[in-house]
């Protein structure tokens, strides 16, 4: 009895929280034995898989076109890895370095995480907001729910709750895992944008999500946009407490831009996060006063690109995927000193696109003076942040850039005819650097700036790569909805082609469509670029001034005078059915 009651009281006192893997989504995972890393490599369409006894890549496995979540599957060496530009979730045996089957979902898939004895899993499923429900043995989904728009981060608390973040509003959903419904919801300020992951206190009822703040009233570096940590009590009711940490202000006045993930360490003592746009990291001291939260406990510099940061099970140990340096680097937890650093994969393209990539995302000089902004803090991954912003010409909603080398003139109200007229963004209040040509700078419209730097013209490779997809609501093929919306759009009485034409669905020429008088602050219109339609199904909010909040909207509340198409003699099916069409676009790829 008395070797028991010594082995008891061991327990007790040197009890530590259990941990396992894929609790929270990132980029990355560790085994729960602490013995393999996984990271999915966006840019080559891999998985890497990395051991970490001898800090040596074992393997990577091709998967497709822009992995993203990944998690081991409960104590398994099993990989579930989120094949957001497939529609996929690839399941993979990291030990005998191959693909072991799949599962197809509607579209993008951006997280997944494990339950601790891996018999499910679950997957945000960006677009339509669904959060999905598999079984892994079988590779089926068991269940679905609608919990919001735009999910992107996911995780799982101890009481059998998921969080989910909407990408767009910094949103936190919970569903309960009982009856696979929402139950509660955590707002946080209407500014917030940009929440792509969460993760979960091993013990407390707290998670950390990192987001941007997008204040769209401001257009300088120093005012628009700010890096925060956001802290959900998911204990409270939907009215429960949220709090925000601004990160620019968290070590004096030492600014960091562009938060990407957050690990909470096994042990529950610290917490870490990544800033992909000027290459730093925080430790944090955890705090359970419902006050402070967390306290600064140092920084490191990473590589380029910090985009995903892991724990490894004894808290001993942290790891970042550094995106554009393709390395993941390890990092003691006490004395936060580099003690690792593994290549996981290759650059395939062009060292001018890794170049204009490098610029695109980065917040630090030459880009930027003040390091609160970069290319991606409103165009992430081709992406809009879905804002509109308060331009001193007006109103302007954020565009997506892909397709943008198809369909110059940029900017709504066209006033650049290269990408290398950002230039004089780059030097504008906004962005405030003392930009990437030397020497004088071609007025935007006259001569080509195109030239004139190897840098401005990496960065014009980069942004004009960005290809479009195939809408998901053209999967299956055309339905008679969408084909009749095609004939109206087509048609002369309705006239839209008019101006969408082309396989790029623009004439690449100004309009007035009647929406210029809705903006008093406009000072540009009221013609304005015909923007493509392609993608338009996931690009809300529409229109220049982005006032329009549907489709229907469009062709209706912003289309009194039949200005922008002759839709006014339509009815309810006949809209329907022409949003249907727009919808579908692209059914097939230009």
């Amino acid at each position: 009895m008395k070797w028991i009651l010594t082995l008891l009281l061991v327990c007790l006192f040197n009890f530590q929280p259990s941990a396992f893997a894929g609790t929270s989504n990132s980029l990355m995972d560790i085994s729960a034995d602490g013995k393999l890393l996984v990271c999915s490599n966006r840019d080559a369409g891999t998985l890497s898989v990395v051991d970490l006894k001898t800090d040596r890549k074992l393997r990577e496995i091709e998967l497709g076109r822009h992995p993203e979540g990944v998690t081991f599957v409960g104590k398994s060496h099993l990989v579930a890895v989120a094949i957001y530009g497939e529609d996929r979730i690839d399941f993979v045996d990291v030990e005998a370095g191959k693909k072991t089957g799949s599962l197809d979902v509607f579209d993008e898939p951006y997280a997944v995480i494990s339950n601790a004895d891996g018999s499910r899993l679950w997957a945000t499923l960006e677009y339509p907001g669904e959060i999905i429900e598999i079984d892994p043995k079988s590779k089926k989904i068991t269940r679905t729910v609608q919990a919001g728009e735009f999910l992107r981060g996911l995780a799982i608390t101890q009481d059998d709750q998921l969080l989910a973040t909407e990408y767009y509003t910094g949103i936190v959903k919970g569903v309960d895992l009982k009856s696979f419904s929402l139950t509660k919801e955590w707002k946080g300020s209407p500014e917030d944008s940009l929440a792509r992951q969460i993760t979960t206190h091993p013990e407390w009822a707290k998670a950390y999500l990192p987001h941007q703040r997008s204040l769209v009233t401001v257009t300088h570096g120093s005012g628009s946009i700010f890096p925060y940590l956001g802290i959900v009590n998911t204990k409270e009711s939907d009215e429960g407490i949220r709090k925000r940490k601004q990160m620019d202000s968290f070590r004096g006045t030492y600014v960091v831009a562009n938060p990407w993930e957050v690990a909470v360490s096994p042990n529950g003592e610290r917490l870490y996060i990544v800033f992909s746009g000027t290459n730093d990291m925080f430790a944090c001291d955890l705090i359970n006063d419902d006050y402070r939260e967390v306290e600064y406990a140092g920084l490191m510099r990473t590589g380029w690109n910090p985009r995903a940061v892991k724990v490894s099970p004894d808290s001993q140990t942290f790891y970042v995927y550094n995106a554009l340096d393709f390395t993941v680097a390890g990092f003691d937890a006490e004395s936060l000193k580099p003690v690792s650093n593994v290549q996981v994969t290759e650059w395939n393209h062009s060292p001018e696109m890794l170049l204009g990539k490098k610029l695109f995302y980065t917040a630090n000089p030459p880009m930027t003076r003040l390091r609160w902004i970069s290319c991606s803090s409103c165009h992430p991954d081709g992406n809009s942040d879905g804002r509109t912003w308060q331009q001193p010409e007006g109103l302007r909603n954020t565009q997506a850039i892909f397709g943008l080398k198809e369909t110059h003139p940029i900017h709504w109200s066209a006033d650049r005819d290269e990408v290398q007229d950002f230039e004089h963004t780059i030097r504008s209040p906004l962005m405030g650097a003392r930009g990437l040509i030397r020497g004088r700078v071609n007025e935007m419209l006259g001569e080509p700036n195109a030239g004139l730097s190897k840098e401005l013209d990496a960065l014009a490779e980069y942004s004009n790569s960005h290809g479009f997809e195939l809408s998901p609501h053209a999967k299956s093929g055309l339905s008679e909805s969408v084909l009749r919306g095609k004939k109206l759009f087509m048609s002369n009485e309705v006239g839209c082609a008019k101006c969408h034409s082309g396989s790029y669905t623009t004439d690449q020429k100004m309009h007035n469509v009647g929406t210029g008088n809705d903006d008093p602050t406009e000072l540009i219109g009221p013609t304005f670029d015909t923007p493509t339609l392609h993608g338009i199904y996931r690009s809300a909010p529409y229109l220049h001034h982005g006032k329009a909040e549907t489709l229907e909207e469009v062709l209706t509340l912003f289309n009194k005078n039949d200005e922008h198409g002759k839709a006014s003699h339509l009815n309810e099916t006949q809209i329907a059915d022409l949003v249907e069409y727009l919808k579908a676009l692209p059914y097939e790829l230009p």
